[in-house]
């Protein structure tokens, strides 16, 4: 009989999270499985190009599944097969998930959703959301810089076995109340993350919703983006990307406007 096609896995992050020792609350950490889509924008061949990170900004250029083990080409076509699911089956993909996490696999998990990409749709995000509202022994939890989106359509009357981190980096940053909002920012190292006084998730990804509100992530030891981050966090270089476009603009502003001809052939000039 051959083995059975899970649409979640265990990526390496995943098991370590599954391994670790107790937490802050003195809990055993439950396994945790992922859902993967591809980062970005996906062209494919005889088709319109998908969005799936439409509010990735500063984070794109920096982006850790855009290299590495995600550009695998077994890797990258079993993304692509997940996202062409979403995208064009969208009920027949529900349905399986839902039955696949009624599987004894999954008593007492944890389900990361996207270790790459995002709600790319309020169509999608709702699918998700019945999916959880179905599994509720399970906890469910995310990464996402659909600001907006969950505000219309998550924070009113959110599943109670979910939990998400809004990420830094994107084009609604400028939404979260980083005084207040649980959020996550991508640091160079460890000491900046202390630094900057927030709270390392180095030990477990389940922190990020588990821990302080104030959610760091180290930078992924990728040569070429570390190299290209610098010393800033993704959500520093945003703000600063937005610093630079408001000022752009307010030049641009600036600058006289020619005066319309009112010469002869005008309708002015022929009163």
């Amino acid at each position: 009989m051959a083995s059975r096609k899970w649409l979640l896995r265990q990526n390496r992050d995943m098991k370590k999270a599954s391994e670790a020792e107790p937490q802050f609350d003195g809990k055993t950490p439950p396994k945790i499985f992922n859902w993967t889509l591809p980062a970005l924008t996906v062209h494919l061949e005889g088709r319109k190009a998908i969005r799936v990170c439409k509010q990735a900004d500063a984070c794109a250029a920096l982006c850790y599944a855009r290299s590495g083990t995600y550009m695998f080409r077994n890797v990258r076509e079993r993304h692509i097969e997940n996202l062409l699911m979403v995208v064009d089956q969208l009920p027949v993909w529900e349905a399986a998930m839902t039955e696949e996490l009624r599987h004894k696999r999954y008593a007492n998990a944890a389900i990361r959703i996207h270790d790459s990409g995002d709600f790319l749709s309020a169509e999608y995000l709702h699918a998700w959301l019945r999916i959880m509202r179905s599994a509720p022994g399970i906890r469910f939890y995310c990464y996402t810089k659909e600001v907006a989106l969950f505000r219309e359509h998550v924070e009113l009357d959110p599943p109670p076995n979910f939990r998400w981190c809004f990420s830094l980096g994107g084009k609604q940053d400028h939404l979260v109340d980083l005084d207040v909002e649980r959020h996550a920012d991508v640091f160079p190292d460890e000491e900046s993350i202390v630094e900057a006084g927030y709270s390392s998730q180095t030990r477990s990804d389940l922190l990020a919703v588990d821990g302080p509100p104030h959610v760091g992530i180290p930078a992924n030891n990728i040569r070429h983006l570390r190299k290209r981050q610098g010393a800033r966090s993704f959500g520093q270089i945003e703000t600063d990307l937005r610093h630079t476009r408001q000022a752009r603009r307010a030049a641009t502003d600036e600058i006289p406007q020619p005066v319309p001809d009112e010469g002869v052939g005008s309708p002015k000039g022929d009163t």
